[in-house]
């Protein structure tokens, strides 16, 4: 693949030959039409790359601008006959490929180096062309892999060890004794290894339960901005690898969650649970302390997960916005439903 980067502040442009050499697919169109955009199909112009992966969004094929279209095979002949189109068996695949093939293109690094305000303990160890930002701070005894990214006043904490190839953005906080795998990326404002909520109530106060445990963070997890991650009170918090979190994401203590698991913005995990692998929450989803969720166990937004799930599958429990008399209503009604039951039952039991 060509990685010669863009210079700073100049248009990029590519040719659709170009990107079906690095990214394979089937170009139907002129190989010399240029590219300069990746955008939606609605806000499209005809320098401008867009795809089609929802099938919802198909009417928006005939009237978008945009240059060329990914597409699937199922749309090959309706993608052709409006102009150049890409296809793919999987556009929304081939769509992220493009992403990150564009940009490490308007994207370059600088050569990696180390700020001269940046904090460096003489017993931290430093891999090959670890790039540190200013007012970044490496604790006594980290360990920091080849290629890392530390970004400004990042802190890396004692005896902290952090994989090959990671990025850590701006003001991400790794606690002392944590461990980062390879090519993971945090986002600014992360923070990785906090105490875990532990309290013992004693004649009116709460008693601190220290935490002993750590976190450890397994290769290819992404966390997005401002999402805490708690080190366990005894064992360690563990995030499997290719784990995804969204921003302002609650890790508690203790909990596991499994490979190639992703939760949506805002959602809270409670100390102990264990997820399977693969598994998603959508947005403010909450999943109560010590339970267990099997693999491929899906939790639509907003919904309390109070109970362990142990088949896969999707779950919902939302309760739907209404106008505010009728919601009360509709929630006194269900306060009912146990009596209401009874009741029923009692009918059914002196019915002949």
């Amino acid at each position: 693949m060509n990685l010669t980067p863009v210079q700073p502040g100049a248009p990029f442009q590519v040719t659709l030959g170009d990107l079906v050499q690095d990214l394979g697919g089937e170009l139907l169109g002129p190989p010399g039409l240029l590219i300069s955009r990746i955008a939606p199909l609605d806000a499209a112009d005809p320098g401008c790359i867009s795809f089609l992966a929802n099938p919802k969004y198909r009417a928006q094929l005939q009237t978008t601008q945009a240059g060329c279209v990914i597409v699937s095979p199922a749309v090959r002949d309706e993608a052709s006959a409006r102009g150049a189109a890409i296809i793919a068996d999987d556009p929304y695949l081939y769509f992220a490929r493009l992403s990150q093939w564009w940009a490490q293109r308007v994207r370059p690094r600088a050569a990696p180096a180390i700020h001269p305000s940046a904090v460096v303990h003489p017993t931290a160890a430093l891999g090959r062309d670890v790039d540190i930002g200013p007012l970044a701070v490496i604790e006594e005894g980290a360990e920091i892999g080849d290629g890392v990214v530390i970004g400004p006043h990042t802190v890396v904490g004692a005896h902290a060890r952090i994989g090959a190839g990671t990025r850590l953005s701006a003001r991400v906080t790794i606690g002392f004794d944590c461990v980062i795998g390879e090519r993971c990326i945090l986002h600014s404002g992360v923070v990785i290894g906090a105490d875990g909520f532990g309290f013992a109530p004693v004649q009116g106060r709460w008693e601190k339960i220290e935490q002993l445990g750590t976190v450890r963070i397994g290769n290819d997890v992404e966390l997005g901005a401002n999402t805490c991650v708690d080190r366990g009170a005894l064992g360690d918090t563990i995030l499997e690898d290719g784990v995804k979190l969204d921003n302002l994401v609650q890790i508690a203590h203790n909990v596991r969650v499994g490979a190639h698991t992703a939760m949506a913005g805002c959602v809270g995990v409670a100390g102990s649970t264990v997820f399977g692998k693969h598994c998603t929450v959508g947005g403010g989803g909450m999943v109560l302390g010590h339970l267990t969720l099997a693999d491929h166990v899906h939790v639509s937004a907003g919904t309390l997960i109070s109970r362990s799930i142990h088949k896969p599958g999707q779950y919902t429990g939302i309760f739907p916005s209404d106008d505010n008399a009728s919601w009360e209503k509709n929630a006194a009604t269900l306060r009912q439903l146990h009596s209401l039951r009874e009741r029923l039952r009692a009918l059914e039991r002196k019915s002949p």
